[in-house]
């Protein structure tokens, strides 16, 4: 940890050109009910790619403000600021990447993802995040990360995992499902795991692109692959007995990925949307109506949620890291996000000594 107050380090923003810049930062000084954090792992995040990376198209919550990047890191406290109640120097923790204002409905559920406050702000996005060695985090947002996890599995616990898992929480997953996971992303590869992890019986994936088919295969987490056709729901029933899926989840943010999902589900059966971005054209008898089918949105998740997840990938003996395809120093950051705008990777992680 650097010892002068002037100390300086380089941190990675993104000026919205497909390109990274490297900029000098002082390291900082944490605050009443803030802690330093040495970040060990950074992971990338689609959203970044979709709303910084490319273009700034992002407005209110996604609006960028040229902070340092990176919303999914991980590591562990190095120097305390007064008035801290629960974490210590030397705690490693996962940083929920959302700060909200703390006294808001939303906030005190534990899904400042929601909070609505002009006090909110996202790390990576409003404040600065961990493409850096150091970072700067309020106590109420950390998450303890246990010494069975690694700083890979805990970065991309931040916002990946932790988003699809508040996503199979609401539609429910067990050994009577069979389940449908679309676009095979790090999102849709970690519901894969997570799925086959609660239980699953039956699991099929459905990507455009060949690499994440493959991936998926060769990790073992689906039963069946699928690419992405216009005969997907057909095909999927006849997999499942002629009556399709009990639950299915969409991460492809696709249009028709998303009806996909829908029409692949059986009677009384499930669907949770987590991909973001896109449109979808369904018609609500035929669809969903007549075969009573449930649709849920789900975004990001509760803290509360977060630490029950960490909890749970220490019982069940599954690591996140798995789903990591490449990685890089800070130093190559700029390779790293391109690679991971490519489409065609697993997940992509930044890592520190």
């Amino acid at each position: 940890m650097p010892t002068s107050p002037q100390a300086t380090m380089r941190g990675a923003v993104l000026p919205g050109n497909s390109t990274v810049e490297m900029k000098d930062f002082s390291v900082p000084e944490p605050g009443h009910g803030q802690v330093l954090v040495q970040v060990k792992a950074s992971t990338i995040c689609g959203s970044d790619i979709r709303a910084i990376y490319h273009e700034h198209v992002g407005k209110g919550a996604e609006g960028y403000q040229g902070v340092i990047a990176g919303h999914e890191p991980c590591g562990q406290i190095v120097a305390e600021g007064p008035g801290l109640k629960r974490f210590k120097t030397g705690d490693r923790v996962i940083i929920y990447h959302i700060s909200g204002c703390g006294v808001c409905n939303d906030c005190r559920r534990g899904y400042m993802i929601s909070c609505t406050s002009h006090h909110r702000a996202a790390y990576g996005w409003q404040r600065d995040g961990g493409m850096a060695p150091y970072l700067i985090a309020d106590e109420k947002d950390l998450v303890y990360l246990p010494d069975e996890l690694s700083y890979i599995d805990g970065a991309q616990v931040a916002c990946g995992f932790g988003t699809v898992y508040e996503g199979l929480e609401k539609i429910g997953i067990s050994g009577n499902d069979a389940v449908l996971v679309v676009g095979l992303g790090p999102v849709g590869l970690a519901a894969l795991m997570l799925a086959k992890a609660l239980g699953a019986n039956k699991l099929i994936g459905v990507d455009v692109v060949q690499e994440r088919l493959d991936l998926a295969e060769k990790l073992g987490l689906a039963d069946h692959v699928l690419t992405a056709s216009a005969n997907n729901a057909e095909e999927i029933r006849k997999l499942t007995g002629g009556h399709g899926v009990e639950r299915a989840i969409d991460a492809s943010g696709n249009d028709k990925g998303r009806l996909t999902a829908i029409q692949a589900t059986r009677k009384w059966g499930k669907v949770v949307f987590i991909g973001e971005g896109g449109t979808v054209n369904f018609e609500p008898s035929r669809d969903i109506i007549h075969d009573q089918i449930t649709l849920y949105g789900s975004w990001v998740t509760s803290i509360w949620k977060m630490e029950e997840l960490v909890e749970k990938l220490v019982r069940w003996n599954i690591h996140p890291e798995d789903l990591v395809t490449d990685t890089f120093s800070l130093e190559n950051v700029s390779a790293a996000y391109e690679l991971m705008a490519g489409g065609k990777c697993g997940k992509v992680a930044v890592v520190f000594d």
